[in-house]
């Protein structure tokens, strides 16, 4: 009897220990909650403040925006040197000035556009035929020349003709005025590394031309003209003979005679 009422009794303070263990759980669990709730609540009320004060900013300064956006394109366009994204980018400063040069270069060349050809009559059939036997025959004739040039424009490398033709017109002056004008034109427009009809030589002939500009005479692009020659009759003129240009010519001269 005295044990089941032992019993009992441990049985009841076991059960009332677990109850008030668990209020006391359920308590501390409800107080860290409100703490949570009160550090936290805080918080979100700051940055809903901050979000309304950035918003409230951005309305009152709508270039705001603009401006970063304009700076982000500056930083997508930086070279690979520089991500500062800086408007006093050198490298970007040196770029402008390239795009700016190229686009006013395009324009000249629009604005000034293709030169004549020279005027001659029409080729004869065995002309064209001697044009295949030598480049020296093909350049000695108008109509040669105005073949081979409108080949050279297909492969945009008509500059090399059109130096050539200017140094033979600067051989046939005498005037010393008029020889250091056509000089300073030829300069500018086929040696300067600024032009865009640039010819290709190499930096002897460039220095020999640096140092005959100081007193122009007709001879002063002699080794230029010599070198474009070379190249117009190594590179150019065997492209030039397989071309469609001259196979035409030739087919069609070739059937006028066959039909006189």
């Amino acid at each position: 009897m005295w044990r089941q009422v032992l019993l009992y009794f441990r049985t009841h303070s076991y059960h009332a220990d677990n109850c008030q263990a668990k209020e006391t759980l359920q308590n501390e669990n409800e107080e860290d909650i409100k703490a949570a709730q009160w550090i936290f609540k805080p918080m979100g009320s700051e940055r809903m403040e901050m979000r309304k004060r950035q918003m409230s900013t951005t309305q009152e300064t709508p270039g705001a925006a603009q401006t970063q956006h304009s700076a982000g394109n500056r930083g997508s366009n930086a070279c690979c040197f520089c991500w500062c994204c800086c408007c006093s980018c050198s490298c970007l400063t040196v770029r402008n000035q390239d795009e700016e040069r190229t686009r006013r270069a395009s324009h000249e060349l629009e604005a000034e556009g293709i030169p004549n050809c020279e005027e001659s009559p029409a080729p004869t059939l065995e002309e064209v035929n001697a044009w295949a036997q030598s480049f020296d025959k093909l350049m000695l004739t108008p109509a040669g020349r105005n073949a081979f040039r409108e080949f050279l424009r297909t492969e945009f490398s008509e500059e090399n003709m059109l130096f050539w033709m200017a140094c033979e017109e600067l051989k046939q002056e005498s005037n010393k005025s008029v020889i250091e004008e056509k000089a300073r034109l030829i300069y500018e427009d086929y040696i300067s590394i600024l032009s865009p009809k640039e010819v290709s030589l190499d930096s002897r002939v460039r220095e020999v031309i640096n140092r005959n500009m100081l007193e122009p005479s007709q001879h002063t692009f002699d080794d230029a003209q010599l070198q474009i020659y070379t190249l117009m009759h190594r590179d150019s003129y065997p492209r030039f003979m397989n071309s469609a240009i001259y196979k035409d010519l030739l087919r069609s001269l070739s059937e006028k005679s066959i039909e006189a």
